[in-house]
């Protein structure tokens, strides 16, 4: 449109500024900082600009539970389409929030999140804090029947004994960190954010894959995604 050329390099120089005065910020604090300014979809560019990193971060407007209704559609396909690790920082205050939580379900993409999680527990020397969740499986028409105990004593076994697996060798790799186990019956998205409302970071795994990866992430770590507790890494 006649015109444009202006109000895109207006908009450009004020970015430019913004971005400046971020870098110079960070750089204060003694971190190596380069920037670099695009044009166009941010959705795409950030995709893009994950393929050859080791982390991506972004922010969302989510303010925690019972802040509203749940956010980030695009925040969602960013993290399902980067080539990377993601997280995702809400606009929480932090207080004292203590450990890193980590979703495990034996998984492949759940032992990468777990291996990441407690890289970042060590760093930060905090402690790990390891939940697995298993949910129990309810007949429609018997919803408030009252579950065997005998079948609530296997699967908490079951769920043990994965959590148990999965967590082998971290304290060979990582001899001073401190590591929790939770065994919790529930839906694993709910349990996962009640974890992490009093955490300092949050890590989940994704099994997103192909094309569709873009639109869609494994539906835990979507779900845990749409009511951010905490800062929320994904693993893939």
């Amino acid at each position: 449109m006649v015109g444009e050329g202006a109000v895109l390099e207006a908009a450009r120089a004020d970015a430019e500024t913004t971005l400046a005065e971020q870098a110079a910020r960070v750089a204060d604090s003694g971190v190596a900082v380069t920037t670099r300014l695009v044009v166009g979809d941010p959705v795409s560019e950030l995709i893009e600009a994950s393929q050859e990193a080791a982390l991506l971060v972004i922010g969302s407007d989510y303010r925690g539970p019972g802040a509203g209704p749940a956010r980030g559609s695009h925040g969602i396909r960013v993290v399902a389409g980067a080539g990377c690790p993601v997280a995702v920082v809400p606009d929480v205050e932090r207080g004292e929030h203590r450990g890193v939580v980590v979703g495990v379900d034996g998984s492949e993409v759940s032992e990468r999140a777990i291996a990441f999680a407690a890289a970042e527990a060590d760093r930060l020397q905090e402690p790990l804090i390891a939940v697995s969740v298993w949910t129990p499986v309810v007949a429609p028409r018997n919803a408030m029947m009252v579950m065997p105990e005998d079948y609530r004593t296997g699967m908490n076994e079951q769920a043990q004994g994965a959590l148990s697996l999965s967590l082998a060798g971290l304290r060979a790799q990582h001899p001073g960190l401190e590591i929790e186990e939770h065994i919790v019956e529930g839906y694993p998205s709910a349990v996962i954010n009640q974890f992490a409302e009093d955490a300092r970071l949050t890590v989940v795994g994704s099994r997103g894959r192909g094309a569709i990866r873009r639109f869609l992430l494994g539906s835990i770590s979507h779900e845990v995604l749409q009511r951010l507790a905490t800062v929320t890494v994904v693993v893939r």
